[in-house]
């Protein structure tokens, strides 16, 4: 499948899939980083963290799978190494072992404003491309992401 078979323009959908691709890469980074913190999370907050963190990352992956399948949808291949997923994020690794909950609610907290600002990049792209299906796509994912930066920032007392 290409972009025109689907009524859009191939020039236009480069920029789109060039975004989406590093959006993807972002999103594996923050998934892997949530699924850290499900997994070392300790102290007072454990069972309401964990649960969180279980909650995050399962929408994290659905999303993955999404961007992927909307890359194929626009006729172009997504991302599929780690090599390319740690090349391209902007989203950085941290080691969760360890660290203190309200230290992994920051981090968390840091991944989704980076998130929602690559996501808020591509729905200028995608305007411009009228690409609406990936628009109502993206503008889904950044909602979900600006209500848990508000839940977390919450949890953390920040205004």
């Amino acid at each position: 499948m290409n972009a025109k078979e689907i009524s859009l323009e191939e020039g236009k959908v480069r920029p789109v899939v060039d975004h989406l691709n590093d959006l993807l890469a972002n999103y594996h980074i923050h998934y892997q980083k949530l699924r850290g913190c499900h997994w070392n999370v300790k102290g007072p907050s454990f069972f309401t963290l964990h649960l969180k963190f279980e909650e995050l990352y399962t929408a994290a992956l659905l999303t993955i799978d999404e961007l992927a399948e909307r890359i194929l949808s626009l006729g172009k291949p997504p991302y599929s190494t780690f090599k390319d997923y740690i090349e391209t994020s902007e989203i950085k690794e941290i080691q969760t072992i360890g660290l203190k909950d309200t230290l992994m609610v920051k981090a968390i907290i840091a991944d989704l404003a980076a998130l929602i600002a690559k996501e808020r990049e591509i729905l200028d792209i995608t305007a411009e491309a009228g690409d609406d299906g990936t628009n109502d796509m993206v503008n889904r994912f950044m909602q979900f992401n600006e209500k848990n930066t508000w839940m977390l920032r919450s949890f953390v007392n920040e205004d």
